[in-house]
């Protein structure tokens, strides 16, 4: 029997083991069509409005880095690709956002209801998409791969809310924190959302709560902050949750687990103390911006992988405090806040994660305020 009808038989399923005898010639595929591993092949990593057609288990593999993804969650536009390589974090870093920020609710000379929606690929001003339950400050922001949320508030809520990123709409009520409190800061793990500190109308609080994002479910406390503190800035790494500042002038940051419930740990300080900043995260850093008093304008950074000071990234376009703090990919934004010159921002900035150049002022809002909570995805 020859080579090439050897290859044939065994494709069609002819050939019995009987025939076989010795050691075949070595065999090529080179002519063999209609074969695919499954693996899609690109220069760049896939994002969450990737939408494989073969659903979860799709695999995905960067031929730059070399890094390899796989589906594990197929939803329109919200797909969720884990890393399956020796590398480290999932596409994309769940505490970014590559498509919209959100601003909701916050205080104008009074409180205001307004959701505003504005895009983290393209600078453009917010849109008026919803409404929060009533017109309440104060609150902390949580994001999911589908939702924001809103905990806490002013007046001395203890409500969770949560407002859809898929369609426009208002927010509707979901569970209760522990305690209620306003000035509580916000941190999100991939299921998730934390709610740390704040005051209960009497005194601070040092309580961390915890609340998942699966289920309608009211929250439980799972630790303790290193003191009871309000109106820190909050940040959000693969593995942990950080508060940065507090009142006072404080300028302690401190972290805990999402995989281990338990109390914060003071790791680190900032360059100058202040309150009522905002936070920003990237995948490897934590950031800091503005705040009180004076208004301040600058922006600090450090390192999620080490328990370290942090240092001076650069500075917002303009001073501010009272603001919200959202993460794209590749920058930080604040929205809203107060200046020296103006009591009620509606500026929207922006400052580089890589470098440490001057922000810019990119957009606007479509009400003017402080003391907002944010959330993006």
């Amino acid at each position: 029997m020859s080579r090439q009808k050897v290859v044939d038989s065994m494709i069609t399923g002819t050939v019995t083991a009987s025939k076989l005898t010795g050691a075949l010639p070595a065999l090529s595929g080179a002519n063999l069509t209609g074969v695919s591993d499954g693996v899609t092949r690109s220069s760049n990593d896939p994002t969450i409005s990737t939408n494989p057609s073969g659903g979860v288990g799709t695999i995905w593999a960067n031929t730059t880095s070399g890094e390899m993804y796989a589906c594990t969650d197929a939803t329109a536009g919200a797909n969720v690709w884990t890393n399956i390589g020796e590398g480290s974090g999932d596409v994309p870093f769940h505490g970014a956002g590559l498509v919209s920020g959100y601003n909701a609710g916050g205080y104008t000379g009074s409180n205001v209801d307004v959701i505003d929606k504005f895009s983290l690929s393209s600078d453009a001003n917010a849109t008026d998409v919803g409404n929060i339950l009533a017109a309440r400050r104060d609150g902390s922001g949580q994001s999911s791969t589908t939702h924001g949320y809103t905990s806490g508030g002013l007046s001395n809520t203890d409500i969770i809310q949560k407002h859809s990123f898929s369609v426009d709409g208002n927010s509707v009520d979901v569970a209760n924190l522990t305690v209620a409190r306003y000035s509580s800061v916000s941190s999100y793990s991939e299921t998730h959302g934390y709610t740390a500190g704040g005051n209960n109308g009497s005194s601070n609080v040092d309580i961390i709560d915890k609340f998942t994002f699966s289920a309608s479910a009211n929250a439980t406390d799972v630790g303790n902050l290193t003191a009871a503190r309000k109106e820190c800035a909050g940040q959000t790494s693969s593995t942990h949750g950080y508060t940065a500042g507090t009142h006072s002038g404080g300028n302690t940051i401190e972290r805990y687990s999402f995989s281990v419930d338990g109390n914060a740990k003071d790791v680190g300080n900032l360059t100058v103390g202040r309150e009522h900043a905002a936070g920003q995260s990237s995948e490897t850093h934590g950031y800091t911006s503005g705040g009180y008093p004076n208004p301040r304008n600058i922006v600090d950074k450090f390192a999620f992988a080490s328990n370290a000071n942090a240092t001076d990234h650069g500075d917002l376009f303009v001073g501010v405090y009272g603001m919200v703090g959202h993460s794209g990919i590749t920058h930080g934004y604040t929205s809203g806040g107060s200046s020296a010159s103006v009591t009620y921002e509606n500026t929207i900035q922006k400052f580089a994660f890589a470098s440490n150049v001057t922000g810019t002022d990119v957009a606007n809002l479509t009400v003017a305020r402080l003391y907002a909570a944010s959330s993006q995805y």
